[in-house]
């Protein structure tokens, strides 16, 4: 184990306790009453969980690609199941979004949520506790196990305070994710039988056959596309953002999307990595199909909520087309743009629930004109849109330049088409924009005249504030980010090298050659 983990130094277990805290808190909500009081518990443990997570980064050694702050117990021995715990470059930052996101959540619910609060406060901590734990399990039983307690949550989520369809949208969500699930299991099952482990470092370091690798390589990638969503498993989304309440969107974007990426990294990558370059050429076209084909959607909307909720496909297209180059620069930028994403969607999420607090209309017509009457609202929907659409200066012009970078410097043309996306990001969300801000209405205001509606309070700035911080750090700022990633990147890029030989002779070559062909091939077939 020593080769793969260093064992936690602080004075107390700091990954089980942020997984631990959530859990607690979630099930001492169930004997608060008063909503004031469940407001300010929700909050406090949630700020707690953040607070603690922190030392993750303080104490991060940026030097070694081995699992930091690991934590190992005896679980289930007679079948090699164990609890061990750990986090590298690629989990951290992600760990570290997470706990800083729900906070927020809570915050932007507090008059967004008019019934059954005790329940969305419990839901919302056991939600964390799931969402932590998969970013942190080095046991893939333990990581399906958390991976499988995030489902039921975000199905109440969708279904108790949803909008008018949640019923469909909650069953499209469980439904999808579900069949994810099935084919996560069957190749974890699979691998164990193989091997004898479910230890994440050992699979990682086992060599599998070139056909083993296949099948294992597309039951994950089946689950993780899911997750993601990539094309065309993207359909259950956008109606899953429309329904949910704004926490729940805020979550689905900032978090669990995310989840698809982290699992391309740490299953896919290492532990088939002949079949990943094998396969390379078919997912970096899928990739750009997702970034074209969700920006094309999102130019056409006029449901703020919907809109933004195709951007999301088009922008998670970024991500996997940065993984799938197989490069430091395009593995970092797509990191990178994860965390981006989970900050500049989720308060653009944010921004559309508070709209709709006043207006009760997500209707681009119906919240046109906004400039004169909440001049500090529409300035944060101009700074995230700004950050949306990969405006130089902001934290996803980064990372979204790195995978640019990538693309042009190995396959020009994945690198032409991918530009497509970031054109029709900044067409869709400058129009929003000029319609929110400046445009007369064309529908009906539910309020009447303007004047009727307020600007944001202390609380909703406070919010939106802490996320714009980040905007401009790692817009400006984003070495700090990077370094922490660097080492395990690495680490990554040389497991795939090694892993590659029992590809069948000629077949790395002859895919090198011919990526070009194969991508122009499979998007012709749109």
């Amino acid at each position: 184990m020593e080769q793969y983990l260093i064992y936690n130094s602080l004075s107390y277990p700091i990954l089980t306790v942020i997984v631990a805290v959530p859990l607690v808190g979630s099930l001492i909500t169930l004997f608060i009453r008063g909503d004031r009081y469940l407001k300010i518990w929700g909050l406090m443990v949630t700020l707690i969980t953040a607070v603690l997570s922190l030392p993750l980064y303080s104490n991060f050694d940026l030097t070694t690609a081995k699992y930091q702050f690991a934590e190992f117990r005896d679980w289930i021995p007679f079948v090699n199941i164990d609890y061990v715990l750990g986090v590298d470059g690629i989990s951290v930052l992600l760990v570290l979004l997470t706990t800083l996101v729900m906070p927020l959540c809570i915050l932007c619910s507090w008059t967004y949520i008019k019934d059954r609060f005790k329940e969305f406060i419990c839901v919302l901590l056991l939600m964390e506790a799931a969402m932590v734990g998969v970013f942190i399990s080095l046991n893939t039983v333990l990581f399906f196990i958390f991976w499988e307690a995030m489902l039921v949550p975000m199905y109440l989520l969708i279904a108790v305070w949803g909008g008018p369809r949640r019923d469909y949208a909650s069953i499209k969500f469980f439904l999808y994710t579900l069949i994810g699930s099935i084919f996560l299991f069957v190749a974890i099952i699979a691998m164990y039988v193989t091997t004898g482990t479910f230890f994440i470092p050992k699979l990682m370091a086992h060599q599998f056959s070139f056909s083993y690798q296949m099948w294992i390589f597309w039951a994950f990638t089946l689950a993780f596309a899911i997750k993601v969503p990539m094309w065309p498993f993207h359909t259950w989304l956008p109606a899953a953002h429309v329904e949910a309440p704004t926490a729940g969107s805020v979550i689905l974007a900032s978090i669990l999307l995310k989840m698809g990426g982290y699992g391309f990294l740490r299953f896919c990558l290492p532990m088939a990595p002949a079949a990943t370059f094998y396969c390379m050429p078919y997912l970096i076209a899928i990739s750009i199909i997702s970034i074209i084909f969700g920006g094309y959607l999102a130019l056409g909307q006029s449901d703020v909520k919907r809109l933004i909720a195709y951007s999301s496909v088009s922008h998670m297209g970024f991500v996997t087309l940065g993984i799938f180059l197989l490069n430091t620069v395009g593995i970092k930028g797509a990191i990178l743009q994860m965390v981006n994403h989970g900050i500049t969607t989720g308060a653009l999420f944010i921004l559309v629930g508070m709209i709709y607090e006043r207006t009760h209309s997500r209707e681009i017509s119906d919240n046109s004109a906004l400039g004169m009457v909440m001049p500090i609202y529409v300035t944060f929907l101009v700074i995230f849109s700004l950050s949306s659409l990969a405006f130089p200066g902001t934290n996803s012009f980064v990372g979204e330049f790195l995978v640019l970078l990538a693309s042009f410097s190995k396959y020009k043309i994945v690198g032409g088409f991918a530009v497509i996306g970031a054109i029709l990001a900044a067409a869709y969300m400058l129009r929003l924009v000029q319609k929110m801000v400046w445009a007369d209405s064309d529908g009906h205001m539910h309020h009447g005249d303007r004047s009727h509606l307020f600007d944001l309070n202390f609380r909703e700035i406070a919010t939106l504030g802490f996320l714009t911080v980040f905007v401009f750090w790692i817009g400006l700022n984003p070495e700090p980010f990077l370094k922490v990633m660097d080492t395990s990147t690495t680490h990554l890029l040389q497991q795939l090298e090694s892993g590659r030989h029992v590809m069948p002779a000629g077949e790395h070559h002859a895919l090198l050659n011919g990526v070009g062909e194969s991508i122009k091939h499979v998007l012709s077939l749109k």
